[in-house]
């Protein structure tokens, strides 16, 4: 069955966030160490990015390593940065053969030159696609983002008067990127962990008890259905919604 026909012919979300939560408690289960979550979590990536195309959604931002992650142990940090480097290089035809223009998001500089190298050249590669827009956010956060944003403007000079919600969105890394409509955490855990915290002001939230590696386009499909199935008021009463 098409993915198109597990969801009802409503709105689609124009931006989709999706925290990847799961995958070490899901090697745990397994009798196996939190790397070989990280390495079974691709399948849900591709399927995901793949699901997304498939529903018209234009943006889909993934939390693949906050900030606070480099406080994990070296082993596990080293082996994810291995880890995002083949993988990249690898699902390059994917993002190809599906449309997908690849963006990051974040303090890339912290990032391990074999990294940027690699991000740079799938950047560059996939620059002229235009089906969807893939954001990675990487040794991102919120908070980062947030202060990031105030240090350029005051670096630029701007007045109090000229501070607008709009002004501070123009400074934030997702300049130019609607903010997300759907955000799904997996894993059960309800939380939204230091990530767009200026952006999801007014998403709507979706968890599934599911841990990421099990993720698959059923599963966005059953979170694209409830976001379809509730009622957005940003503020205003239900009356003057259907008005």
């Amino acid at each position: 069955m098409e993915l198109s026909e597990l969801v009802q012919n409503g709105q689609i979300p124009r931006h989709i966030a999706v925290i990847m939560d799961g995958n070490g408690r899901w090697a745990k289960s397994k009798g196996a160490r939190r790397v070989f979550g990280h390495q079974n979590a691709i399948k849900a990536v591709r399927e995901t990015t793949e699901g997304c195309v498939e529903l018209g959604v234009e943006y889909l931002t993934l939390f693949a390593f906050s900030t606070e992650n480099w406080s994990r142990p070296k082993g596990e940090i080293d082996a994810l940065m291995d880890l995002l480097v083949t993988t990249i290089r690898k699902e390059t035809n994917t993002l190809m053969d599906n449309g997908v223009r690849l963006n990051v998001i974040g303090n890339t500089e912290s990032l391990p030159g074999s990294c940027r190298r690699q991000l740079e050249e799938t950047l560059d590669i996939t620059a002229a696609n235009k089906k969807m827009t893939l954001n990675l956010a990487l040794s991102y956060s919120g908070r980062w983002d947030m202060i990031n944003a105030i240090k350029r403007i005051i670096r630029d000079s701007r007045s109090e008067e000229e501070i607008t919600e709009d002004l501070i969105s123009y400074y934030l890394d997702t300049a130019g990127i609607p903010d997300p409509e759907l955000m799904i955490r997996t894993s059960g855990e309800f939380r939204i962990s230091n990530f767009l915290l200026w952006q999801l002001a007014y998403t709507e939230l979706y968890f599934s008890d599911k841990f990421w590696p099990d993720f698959r386009k059923v599963d966005l499909a059953e979170a694209v259905y409830s976001f379809q199935n509730r009622e957005r008021r940003f503020g205003k009463t239900s009356e003057q919604v259907k008005a």
